[in-house]
């Protein structure tokens, strides 16, 4: 397993993260019951993975309770970086959503007390939140901080400019800054490389991933000729959504025969694709079983040839959204050099000046 930096901290985390949405889910998402969620936590843990996710919505605090159960034992707390989410609904009170000093601060307690800890290494805001001041909300996190309830900051399915925001108010002040976002990324979805990638590298924040395999369509087990009976959007769970079912297929066609001449499985290739991609930190697995785990961990041991790499980038290329010299070109390593790969079907362009 390999460590690297999470933004501009001194904290090291795995490539690959745990993910636990499924524990005490429904079976729209998955659902894992403790005594599996127990083994699958050990699996990852055995494989190198240091990092843990989940949030305080995720079945209404089971996932943040059952995680608080397997950790509280055999020392396993010790072996593991536990990460949380805040903003979305945790009650039927006016205050028991968003991103106010209030709930902040209410639903750490709570968070705290679930996970059976005294301090979460990594809490995270979940989603904008456009009525609270962003002032309120970053002098909320930085006072957790500072009274040893969190160790670090991020957040998670932020714009550009929510960013900026939140990392100039907490610079105005002189306040804890966020060290990460996390975001939804992936070979069909590649928006994020317009603004959320480009931010990152400028401002040091570190990248994790929610939903590498597009809910497991990237697994390679979906074709366009059929798939598994079950999974989540076979079920109905349409997050993240498909725009372009086409593209999807056609992406799945070049990824599956990358996979194929390696020998390994879909999910393997997406996987290792990200992890080569700019910025990109960590991308967070989940699974209904610990098969789909076993299978997602040796994504980190896989190197992907500039050949194979190519094929994947040129089937996946996003739209054209904007101008070119409106893209990328601010994508600058700490050097201050344009990261090419970033600007895609630009990049020639862009030597020839």
């Amino acid at each position: 397993m390999e460590y690297r930096y999470l933004g501009r901290s001194g904290l090291k985390v795995s490539t690959l993260t745990m993910g636990t949405m499924t524990f005490g889910g429904s079976e729209k998402v998955g659902h894992t019951e403790q005594d599996d969620a127990t083994r699958q936590i050990d699996l990852c843990l055995d494989a190198g993975i240091n990092l843990l996710d989940t949030a305080n919505v995720y079945n209404a605090g089971v996932s943040e309770e059952m995680i608080g159960h397997a950790l509280s034992e055999n020392g396993r707390r010790e072996r593991t970086l536990v990460a949380t989410k805040v903003r979305f609904k945790m009650g039927d009170g006016p205050n028991q959503i968003g991103l106010s000093r209030h709930h902040i601060i209410e639903q750490c307690k709570a968070s705290l007390k679930r996970l059976k800890t005294d301090v979460i290494d990594l809490y995270q805001v979940h989603e904008w939140d456009g009525i609270t001041p962003i002032e309120e909300t970053m002098e909320a996190l930085d006072t957790l901080v500072r009274h040893g309830h969190v160790r670090y900051i991020g957040c998670s399915n932020y714009s550009g400019w929510h960013i900026s925001k939140a990392l100039a108010a907490a610079g105005a002040r002189q306040g804890e800054r966020f060290i990460s976002q996390q975001i939804h990324y992936t070979l069909h979805s590649r928006e994020a490389e317009y603004e959320l990638v480009p931010i990152s590298q400028d401002q040091g924040l570190g990248i994790l991933i929610w939903s590498p395999l597009a809910g497991g369509l990237l697994s390679g087990k979906y074709r366009r000729d059929g798939g598994p009976k079950s999974g989540r959007h076979v079920g109905g769970f349409r997050e993240p959504p498909v725009y372009d079912w086409d593209k999807l297929y056609d992406i799945i066609d070049v990824l599956v025969a990358v996979a194929e001449e390696r020998g390994v499985s879909g999910a393997q290739v997406a996987l290792a694709w990200l992890l080569g991609r700019p910025g990109v930190t960590s991308v967070i697995i989940g699974g209904r079983s610990e098969e789909q785990f076993q299978d997602n961990l040796l994504a980190a041991e896989l190197k992907l040839g500039a050949e194979e790499r190519a094929r994947l980038d040129a089937v996946s290329q996003p739209p054209l959204l904007y101008p070119y010299w409106h893209q990328s070109f601010t994508a600058q390593d700490r050097l201050g050099r344009i990261d090419l790969d970033l600007i895609g079907p630009y990049a020639e362009e862009f030597k020839r000046g």
